[in-house]
């Protein structure tokens, strides 16, 4: 299974890389690049169901826990 942000969502993005040749020739050996995203292991504590409970989260999807509450971000993505 992929590496995915229990509240956003976000994953991996396939993009290109850009050169410093700045296109001007026909052969551009710059290739696809992974990019991935930020995720952090987190432990958090959901006093309404009075556990903890552990998540793969975003950088975001924590500012998005810390705006809304855990429980209500926890149950609007599903991960509860």
């Amino acid at each position: 299974m992929a590496r995915t942000c229990d509240i956003t969502g976000k994953s991996t993005q396939i993009g290109g890389r850009y050169s410093n040749r700045v296109r001007a020739t026909q052969f551009n050996p710059t290739g696809k690049v992974r990019r991935k995203a930020n995720l952090q292991k987190r432990r958090i504590y959901v006093p309404e169901l009075k556990k903890t409970v552990m998540v793969d989260v975003s950088v975001k999807g924590l500012k998005t826990i810390k705006k809304n509450g855990a429980f209500a971000a926890l149950t609007k993505a599903g991960a509860i």
